[in-house]
């Protein structure tokens, strides 16, 4: 089977974690506001849902989504130079407060303008329509909150973030870079717009960690198997790992178009790199091999005040972590 189905390029196939029923397959279609709240799926909503196998059901893939919350005027107002996109769960509040009070805040860097906002699917579960009240009480209070209908799950990340492409290419006209950045990453913003400024190209660009000649895992014990009917290659092209990349304001736009002819598979930055590929357009290593890390484990200060990207445990780790970057210290070298 080809990745890309051009014959068939309204109905790419994309795994999800949703509930079989009977033994026939399930599909998820785009659903209006008043509908939502019936829906009962298997999640949690104190806890991050665990893990589940994609299981031997499909969904198909729409390629527009309904905005429920959307701030369409904010990024085209302020005109940012870099916009910062935080795909969250809609229960991980402590997550979203620690990002606002940390590299979320920094909103001017070396005279450049950055606009932060959070994009969240519809929560699932018994408590649906009061953790949604909790989420339009915290949109109106800082008005960086977007939610689309689709339901907020591990296997629907490339739904997410083909969403985030579609919001940016139609509410992000005048910007120059934007960054997906998951929300337990610390994030230097102030090595991030360094880099843009000075090493950054203008168009086809997108840099993180980039994963060359990764392997297709075939074991359905692992938590990224596709079977072999889904993806039959032995390796995936490159592609910048999904906790963190950056890229230029044109892309969304191509990569949503890609997206009508790339099969979907539920790895998010797998699938961003077949689009990238079908593109003909390459991540690119940053400059320094060290920018983009993922677990450091315990280091000092001046081991943040080196990088772009780290992945850290909890959002209170993320805000210990910001408060010493801060203090007084020792010069680093």
């Amino acid at each position: 089977m080809e990745s890309e189905t051009p014959d068939n390029k309204d109905t790419p196939t994309i795994y999800v974690d949703v509930e079989p029923q009977a033994e026939s397959e399930v599909y998820l279609d785009t659903i209006s506001i008043q509908d939502w709240p019936s829906i009962t799926l298997a999640t949690g909503l104190a806890t991050p849902p665990p893990y589940v196998s994609p299981g031997p059901y499909h969904v198909e893939y729409p390629s527009e989504y309904i905005f429920i919350l959307d701030e369409p005027q904010k990024c085209r107002v302020q005109n940012p130079f870099l916009v910062l996109m935080v795909p969250v769960a809609p229960y991980n509040r402590e997550a979203r407060e620690a990002v606002r009070s940390t590299w979320g805040s920094e909103n001017l860097v070396f005279g450049n303008k950055v606009c932060l906002f959070f994009l969240l699917g519809l929560p699932s579960g018994e408590e649906t329509e009061q953790l949604q009240e909790k989420v339009l009480q915290e949109s109106k209070e800082h008005q960086d909150l977007l939610q689309s209908d689709f339901i907020d799950s591990y296997k629907n990340l490339t739904i997410k973030t083909m969403v985030i492409m579609e919001w940016l290419s139609s509410r992000c006209p005048y910007a120059s870079y934007a960054m997906k950045i998951d929300s337990d990453m610390f994030l230097n913003v102030h090595n991030l717009v360094y880099m843009l400024i000075l090493h950054s190209p203008k168009e086809n660009y997108m840099s993180g960690q980039v994963a060359i000649g990764a392997a297709v895992l075939h074991d359905p014990s692992s938590k990224w198997y596709l079977p072999k009917e889904v993806f039959p290659e032995p390796v995936y092209p490159p592609y910048a790992l999904g906790l963190g990349y950056v890229f230029t304001l044109d892309l969304p736009r191509k990569l949503v178009e890609a997206s009508r002819h790339v099969k979907a598979i539920y790895i998010e930055d797998v699938y961003l790199g077949l689009c990238m590929r079908h593109l003909g357009i390459w991540p690119t290593d940053p400059p320094s091999g060290n920018l983009f890390q993922g677990y450091a484990g315990a280091q000092d200060r001046c081991h943040y005040m080196a990088v772009i990207t780290t992945i850290l445990d909890t959002p209170q780790e993320l805000l210990v972590v910001w408060r010493n970057l801060h203090q007084p210290g020792p010069v680093c070298y």
